[in-house]
């Protein structure tokens, strides 16, 4: 139980601009973290939808969505912003791994961070707002619910492409992974019905395995970055998905 609620503290603390108790996690709590990444989730995406369903008659569903997805960047001190920025410079950077990993790491944005952050907010915006309130709200707590459940499998079956970094800090077993998936395909199907909860699942699959492959292609492993990239494109595929059918 002690182990379990570290894990919950570390989760927090990571995805979160909440305080999340005094002291760093231990080794134990570390490793327990990830199993708690899609329950952190959903509850992002119940804080967004909250948001989108109180903006929304007053000032319609656009400003709604724009609320929504700046109140989660607000939450997780755009952490997985940074990422996707981050992991876009790196990418359009010509050279081998160790060039982009080096590019990956500058504070400063680059052309292509910036294109990637602008491409994401307006495509994630105009599929939220063709959704009526309650389906917005379930893609708002699919979207972030599966977008944290996407790093399970980099986080178990990628080696960390260098040996510092969030990348090395945190990984996933088994038990976590099955934990973490059986929850995410609960709250999915709960939320969004068995049709677009299995789409959304889909989705997420996608995200997952693609953004894993060029992680693996790209830098050799797994790296903060590429984790926050993971979450912010596999929210933007849901939203896309649920938004198209």
């Amino acid at each position: 139980m002690r182990a379990a609620l570290g894990g919950l503290r570390a989760a927090v603390g990571l995805l979160t601009i909440v305080p999340a108790g005094r002291g760093a996690p231990g080794d134990g709590a570390l490793r327990a973290a990830p199993g708690w990444f899609v329950v952190v989730g959903a509850l992002l995406g119940a804080t967004a939808a909250g948001a989108w369903v109180l903006a929304e008659p007053l000032l319609g569903g656009a400003y709604a969505s724009a609320l929504a997805l700046t109140v989660t960047a607000a939450l997780t001190g755009a952490l997985h912003h940074d990422g996707l920025a981050d992991t876009a410079d790196g990418l359009g950077v010509r050279g081998g791994a160790s060039l982009r990993l080096a590019v990956m790491r500058e504070s400063q944005i680059g052309a292509y961070g910036a294109l990637a952050l602008i491409a994401w907010a307006l495509l994630a915006l105009s599929a939220l707002a063709r959704l009526t309130p309650s389906e917005a709200a379930s893609a708002l707590v699919c979207g972030h619910a599966l977008g944290r459940w996407a790093t399970l499998p980099q986080l178990a079956r990628l080696t960390p492409a260098r040996e510092d970094g969030l990348g090395a800090a945190f990984s996933a077993g088994p038990v976590g992974v099955l934990g973490g998936s059986a929850c995410a395909a609960v709250i999915a199907l709960a939320v969004a019905g068995p049709v677009a909860g299995a789409a959304a699942l889909g989705a997420a699959l996608v995200g997952s395995g693609a953004t894993a492959l060029l992680a693996q292609r790209s830098v050799g492993g797994r790296t903060g970055d590429t984790l926050g990239a993971t979450v912010l494109v596999t929210e933007l595929l849901v939203y896309s998905v649920l938004a198209a059918i």
